[in-house]
């Protein structure tokens, strides 16, 4: 099971009392307070991992809890302060801050009005933030990240601290700290070095299967990805670069039809966007409308994206009127950069390889199709 965005509850552990002891032994009169302090409550600490691929760990475990730290003795004996609770989460999570759940009704004869059906909906909508909805409170790129999701409440003072000339046998002692809880909302986004998007049945899956070792599922049937796949494309020079397979878009897809925002946030990390045509139009589609419905839906969802480098990969060159459409697309959009192949059958792989070593590792970021009269064309989608 793959889950890329699951809500969780965390709560660190909460620090020991402290102890009110006095001395007493043996030929010594007058010992004096000896209580200990408490120990610390553990910390709830996210760790990326890199052989950690989704959140379905947590799917099982919504409820993070570290352990309080142990109460303070006698002897000036401090508490053991608790090990902190160590969750490991992919590279590429996103920490978000969410809602408490609705409390459910204790009446439970009276049924719900409108009004409180609309405000249960309101906060239940809350869970999944939108891009730019919520702060940001950790976003972990790299293996071995760390963040202090919750922080542990500290020890209690024993009574040993509260003795002076005036008080030799003080009976005092504070309670340990509560440690940090609350409602989070963790978010998957995938770290690739290139993004194939394209409509369901273009080919993207054969295509990733193809030129490298990853084992995408693949089948004559729409959205046959459901979630995003990696795979890892090596070059000469001991040069390597990671590809992400995404679910296939569809018309709509910014305002969350279809997948929707399942597949749009996994390529805001991406490098560059390689846009995956049926060239063939064997879906009853054209591929200059595919590709201008493409561009729009990343503009919409997000301009960010849109200003990355991107280009198109036309898929399907050995099924007829394959020629000609490519040649129309060609015509259509003269400045753009088009590697023409055939998954199916492996043909143009090759150069579609080196095209990406170029693309990836010897021209910049400005040198994509960024700000060219193409790309304003093709968003313009007349």
């Amino acid at each position: 099971m793959f889950v890329d965005r699951i809500k969780v509850f965390a709560q660190a552990g909460d620090g020991g009392r402290g102890c009110v002891s006095f001395r007493r032994e043996k030929f010594v009169p007058r010992g004096g307070p000896d209580g200990g302090d408490g120990g610390r409550g553990g910390d709830v600490i996210l760790r990326a991992d890199v052989h950690t691929d989704n959140l379905s760990n947590l799917f099982y475990e919504p409820i993070i809890k570290a352990k309080s730290g142990v109460h303070g003795q006698g002897k000036k004996k401090h508490g053991r302060a608790a090990q902190p609770k160590v969750v490991k989460v992919p590279v590429g999570t996103v920490v978000y801050p969410a809602a408490a759940p609705v409390p459910r009704n204790d009446d439970y004869d009276a049924e719900p009005t409108r009004k409180d059906e609309g405000t249960e909906a309101e906060a239940l909508s809350t869970f999944i933030p939108q891009p730019s909805s919520f702060p940001v409170i950790a976003d972990l790129t790299h293996d071995g990240d760390e963040f202090v999701l919750c922080k542990g409440g500290g020890g209690g003072k024993g009574n040993v601290h509260f003795k002076s000339s005036k008080n030799r046998a003080p009976v005092q002692y504070t309670e340990g700290e509560e440690g940090e809880q609350g409602h989070f909302l963790f978010e998957l986004r995938t770290i690739a070095d290139a993004a194939l998007v394209g409509y369901p049945n273009a080919g993207k899956s054969t295509l990733l299967g193809k030129i490298s070792a990853a084992h995408p599922k693949v089948a004559p049937y729409p959205f046959t990805t459901l979630h995003p796949v990696v795979g890892v494309v090596d070059f000469d020079g001991y040069r390597r670069a990671s590809i992400a397979d995404v679910p296939g878009l569809i018309e709509g897809a910014h305002r969350n039809v279809g997948l929707g925002h399942d597949f749009l946030r996994h390529i805001t990390r991406c490098r560059i966007l390689l846009f995956v045509l049926d060239i063939a139009g064997s879906e009853g589609r054209h591929p200059i409308e595919d590709l201008q419905n493409l561009r729009r839906e990343i503009d919409l969802y997000d301009p960010r994206l849109s200003e990355r480098p991107w280009y198109v990969v036309a898929n399907k060159m050995d099924l007829p009127e394959a020629a000609e459409n490519l040649d129309a697309l060609q015509r259509r959009f003269p400045g753009l950069e088009v590697v023409a192949i055939s998954a199916a059958e492996s043909d143009g792989l090759e150069e579609l390889k080196e095209r990406l070593r170029r693309w990836l590792f010897v021209e910049t970021a400005t040198a994509g199709r960024v700000e060219g009269p193409e790309t304003a064309e093709v968003l313009a989608g007349d």
